[in-house]
């Protein structure tokens, strides 16, 4: 269980304070909350139940595990899956589960998507950019946090990883 004030990673929110644990009811059912904010929006008060399946609310990064996911953008990400409503099931299961390897995969496979679609004139599916903006605001600014830096400049070092990876595999 989480203490108040303590930091977390709230799946669909990023970074997250606990700022109380109290009870609540509702439709006349008593349960533990946990009520937080995110630390890039302190006008917004989340409430969750303790013991909630629904979200997944996970413990900060250490500085070796961010270190192992900003490197692993050197390698492939998750297979594309070519129906759209699929992939997007499948990818928003993944980051549902707040699984930051797998987090890391769907932005990986996400931004070299893009990145076809831009040599080709073209842009990513709305649907996979808003994922993609989403993914990568939650997951960088932890690892930003993690790795004590800027979202900007993990932002870059990614960037940077995929274009030279995918450099790499066209010459190939």
């Amino acid at each position: 269980m989480f203490k108040v004030g303590e930091l977390i990673v709230y799946s669909t929110h990023g970074i997250c304070q606990i700022d109380d644990i109290c009870e609540k009811t509702y439709f006349d059912i008593t349960k533990k909350y946990y009520v937080l904010h995110p630390l890039d929006n302190l006008k917004l008060s989340i409430s969750t139940p303790v013991n909630s399946k629904a979200v997944a609310m996970l413990e900060l990064l250490d500085q070796a595990e961010a270190k192992t996911i900003l490197n692993s953008f050197g390698s492939s990400g998750i297979e594309w899956i070519e129906d759209s409503k699929q992939r997007t099931k499948t990818y928003s299961e993944i980051i549902k589960s707040g699984n930051r390897k797998g987090l890391a995969k769907v932005v990986n496979t996400l931004l070299r998507k893009k990145y076809d679609a831009q040599l080709e004139n073209k842009k990513l599916v709305d649907q996979d950019l808003k994922l993609l903006i989403s993914v990568q605001n939650i997951l960088y600014r932890e690892l930003a946090y993690s790795l004590n830096t800027s979202f900007e400049s993990i932002l870059e070092e990614i960037s940077n990883s995929v274009h030279s990876k995918m450099k790499v595999s066209s010459t190939v």
